[in-house]
């Protein structure tokens, strides 16, 4: 567990087939790409001890959508072994579907994240490379023990600023009629970190840009700071934030979001994954 620092960031890479562990745009699946300068190969360490336990777990947040890495009991999808990877809600019911352990291979700096109800994450797709998805390696209560199980952490450094939103086009009326909505649900801190006002927001398509827009007229921010000096978050199950950078999954599942404004404390505590550096 020593590659893994509580709050930082890192890429999970397959020794076997170079390939990045992804946060898939669905908002749910986890796959396997060669993208290494994404923020959807990036995750946010979490380290959790339950009371009782004899050592922490490692719970992995992604730095795209805010969800975590779940091993379910649900079969893997066909051409893929064992059981199913995806994305889960911080404030999931099934907290131990979260989490996992990381234990030295005996192969350089290799790690093995083993699942807390049994077997090991494995990377698929080495004979059948459209097969391009992550399942938990279990197979009829004996452990699928392969190098399609190991991986190497990459830890991301931090950036000094926030990267800039992706931008959006202007929406004609027609198609705003066709995107996608989802609720919103959301809260602003104080610069002490205290709710200062919340509700939820019927939000169309996935621009992240315009969503900081729309909330700030909800809030009346807009007059007395500029919509720039908003940003928004993602909780964890710790209650830690993480900014949202990215424009939001391509599904319809409601997102909470909690508004910092720039140059507060809670906003100097927030960090940033350099996912273009080398």
């Amino acid at each position: 567990m020593e590659q893994f620092h509580h709050g930082h960031h890192v890429r999970l890479r397959s020794r076997e087939l170079g390939t990045y562990l992804h946060a898939d745009e669905d908002g749910q699946g986890v796959s396997l790409h060669h993208r290494r300068a994404s923020m959807n190969a990036a995750w946010a360490v979490h380290l959790y001890q339950p009371p009782h336990a004899r050592v922490p777990f490692l719970l992995l947040h992604s730095a795209a959508y805010g969800r975590y890495l779940a091993g379910t009991g649900a079969p893997a999808p066909l051409g893929h072994r064992g059981h199913r990877v995806e994305q889960r809600s911080y404030n999931h019911p099934e907290a131990e579907a979260v989490f996992w352990l990381a234990v030295r291979t005996e192969f350089e700096d290799d790690v093995l994240l083993q699942h807390f109800n049994g077997g090991s994450l494995r990377a698929n797709g080495k004979y059948l490379p459209w097969n391009n998805g992550a399942s938990v390696g279990y197979i009829n209560g004996i452990y699928d023990m392969s190098t399609m199980m190991h991986w190497v952490v990459e830890p991301i450094p931090a950036r000094e600023t926030m990267p800039p939103l992706p931008r959006s086009t202007r929406l004609t009326l027609p198609t705003a009629t066709m995107l996608l909505s989802r609720e919103i649900v959301y809260m602003w801190r104080d610069i002490h970190g205290d709710p200062i006002t919340g509700g939820w927001h019927m939000f169309r398509g996935r621009s992240v840009f315009r969503l900081r827009e729309e909330l700030a007229r909800l809030l009346n921010a807009v007059q007395v700071l500029g919509v720039a000096d908003l940003v928004m978050c993602l909780p964890t199950r710790d209650g830690r934030l993480f900014p949202l950078i990215v424009d939001l999954p391509s599904n319809r599942q409601s997102f909470h979001i909690v508004v910092v404004v720039a140059g507060t404390p809670p906003h100097a505590a927030l960090r940033y994954a350099d996912v273009d550096a080398e």
